[in-house]
């Protein structure tokens, strides 16, 4: 079946690709677009002339009070306008650091791939939870403060970090996703 087939009979939602695997590069036309458009948005927003931009409004919305008697309709359009402003914007901005983020986590799963002394089994750990990545942290700690020199398998922390790192790279091969 090819993606043309695969997105005929399928659900609005599912052809949105995951930004978090590197599928995301074969996206729908649709997600393609936003994409676009939220990057553009993005840099426009992070720009110096949207500042200024915001700034006059702000100025201008200011210095308009008096004519309206600082009236709660005068409060309710900054109001209403930076709600709605801001509400649009968190969809942009979110998107463009999931596109971000998965570019980091390509190009560090690459380092990691093509050193030798790397430890493999953390490419994807970002599919951790909280309490392993925390776990790993520690075992990680310990190992740049020369606490227990080399990695040992009687070290509970390592043991605890090669578990994780495992299960994670199972799942992933369990269910398809293969990282690089």
């Amino acid at each position: 079946m090819n993606s043309k087939d695969h997105l005929a009979g399928a659900d609005p939602i599912e052809t949105v690709p995951s930004t978090s695997t590197p599928a995301y590069a074969g996206r729908h036309p649709l997600t393609r677009a936003f994409d676009s458009f939220a990057s553009a948005v993005t840099r426009w927003a992070g720009s110096p002339l949207a500042f200024a931009l915001a700034v006059i409004s702000v100025v201008a919305w200011i210095i308009s009070g008096p004519f309206f008697h600082y009236s709660e309709n005068w409060q309710l359009v900054i109001n209403t306008g930076t709600t709605i402003i801001t509400f649009l914007m968190v969809f942009l901005i979110q998107q463009s650091a999931n596109k971000d983020s998965v570019a980091v986590h390509l190009k560090l799963n690459e380092l990691l791939a093509s050193n030798r002394k790397a430890n493999n089994q953390l490419i994807g750990i970002e599919d951790a939870s909280e309490d392993e990545l925390r776990k790993l942290a520690a075992a990680y700690l310990k190992l740049a403060a020369g606490e227990s020199g080399t990695p040992r398998a009687e070290d509970p922390d390592v043991n605890a970090a090669a578990d994780i790192a495992r299960r994670l790279q199972d799942a992933q091969h369990r269910s398809g996703k293969k990282k690089h």
